[in-house]
């Protein structure tokens, strides 16, 4: 088995990470308690897997490889006392008393720096009983104290003791729309500066384009965190049903991290989920796959605010759910990338790539995830980077992070590097096949001569 490990961490990560157990719970044939309750002829097919992302304990019952960090006792309490609460382990509730208060320094130097070990410590408890780890997943908020300061201090922990597994993080980009606390700027860009580092995979999930579904798409008037998390849920679950069921093409991380990730620093992907219809039209829509990859590749559909058409495709992979015909998945993607070509950069050929898994999700007929590396997602950090320099330049609320022990000079780093890190992928927006042969070798006889 190539197991995985899931860490949530923040109140937002252990939010979104509750969600998803739920979700997958549901679609392995398991009870809100971890008991499989399936008996058709097909819940073979649903426990094939299942040990990517369970244990199963004695009796028969299957506990979810999770590790639940927070640094304050209110989010854990919640999802104890939620419907889904005896799902988790105990022993794998690691929370503080102090909480991080929105500050980043908090989270990475001094309240997180304090249970970090304890939560290493169920970390490698749960990968020692794996046969086979392929990584580590962990979901977590870059906005907050916690989920960015901890979140990261946590993936660079577990970087330096399994440097070999694949490190894989779905974060939740602030948004000034969408914005709990005046100082998301610094604790994004912090964030951003560490995950450039040291992730192998960051899905990429933005609240301002998780309001613009359900208002526009959903036609919800009032959307709630729940409504948001669902949404976040069913996009996790698409990205790993390639994990969780057998026999389809990209079937564990590492062969998607090959697949998408081109240079090493551009590993932030915009992920996308479709169906996305409204209740009251749900009626009058035959789905098709020519509908759902029409809506997989619509700006609309992605969960980052940022348009695709402003940038160019550096890679793409595609996860069909549902029984369809694969020459039908073919063709479709055939066609998308013919007509729009402009927007692949033409020095990848064949850039997408496609996964078909016959299991549905509930209550669907046919859905479809996707998954996209594109040099339009500069857009959200040239976001996060003008916010920050507006504050950063009066040197606002900074007492807060230089009390922690933390020095400014760590914030002009993680500034630069966030820059650079637009720059890059606006290089490989504008590079084109012929020109750069030339200018590549004209760059290595100047590096040569200095």
């Amino acid at each position: 088995m190539r197991e995985i490990v899931h860490v949530q961490v923040g109140q937002c990560g252990n939010q979104m990470g509750s969600k998803f157990w739920e979700i997958i719970s549901d679609e392995h044939g398991l009870d809100n308690e971890g008991n499989f309750t399936l008996t058709d002829s097909k819940n073979d097919m649903r426990l094939e897997r299942i040990n990517v992302y369970f244990n199963e304990a004695s009796g028969g019952k299957y506990v979810p490889r999770s590790v639940l960090v927070d640094l304050e006792p209110g989010t854990m309490d919640a999802i104890r006392s939620s419907a889904y609460g005896r799902l988790f382990r105990p022993d794998n509730f690691v929370y503080g008393q102090a909480g991080a208060g929105n500050n980043w320094a908090k989270g990475h130097y001094t309240e997180g720096a304090e249970l970090v070990d304890s939560a290493l410590d169920v970390i490698r408890k749960e990968a020692e009983g794996c046969d086979f780890l392929q990584g580590f997943q962990l979901t977590h908020s870059l906005g907050g104290g916690t989920g960015s300061g901890m979140g990261t201090l946590l993936i660079s922990k577990i970087r330096e003791e399994y440097p070999d597994r694949i490190m894989t993080s779905f974060s939740v980009v602030p948004s000034p729309k969408v914005s709990n606390t005046i100082v998301e700027p610094y604790n994004a860009t912090l964030s951003v500066h560490q995950l450039v580092e040291n992730t192998d995979e960051t899905f990429c999930i933005d609240n301002e384009a998780l309001y613009d579904i359900c208002f526009r798409t959903l036609k919800l008037s009032n959307p709630s965190y729940t409504d948001l998390n669902h949404l976040v849920s069913y996009t996790m679950s698409g990205v790993t049903t390639c994990l969780r069921f057998p026999g389809q093409l990209n079937a564990d991380l590492r062969k998607l991290a090959v697949n998408m990730v081109p240079f090493p620093r551009l590993h932030f992907f915009m992920p996308g989920f479709a169906p996305l219809i409204s209740a009251k039209t749900q009626n009058y829509l035959a789905l098709t796959v020519a509908e759902l990859t029409q809506q997989m590749f619509d700006n609309r559909n992605m969960m980052v605010a940022c348009d695709p058409r402003h940038g160019r495709y550096l890679t793409v992979a595609t996860i069909f759910r549902g029984k369809m015909p694969m020459k039908d998945v073919d063709d479709q993607i055939f066609n998308i990338q013919n007509r729009n070509s402009a927007y692949f950069v033409e020095w990848i050929p064949n850039n997408i790539k496609t996964a078909v898994c016959d299991i549905p999700p509930r209550n669907m007929k046919m859905a479809g995830t996707f998954i996209g590396n594109s040099t339009a997602i500069q857009e959200l950090f040239k976001r996060i980077s003008e916010q920050f320099s507006v504050m950063f330049r009066r040197k606002a609320f900074l007492h807060g992070y230089t009390s922690e022990g933390m020095d400014e000079m760590e914030f002009t780093e993680a500034e630069s590097n966030v820059n650079d890190l637009v720059s890059e992928y606006q290089q490989y927006q504008d590079a084109t096949a012929e020109n750069d042969m030339d200018e590549d070798d004209e760059e290595e006889e100047e590096g040569d001569e200095e």
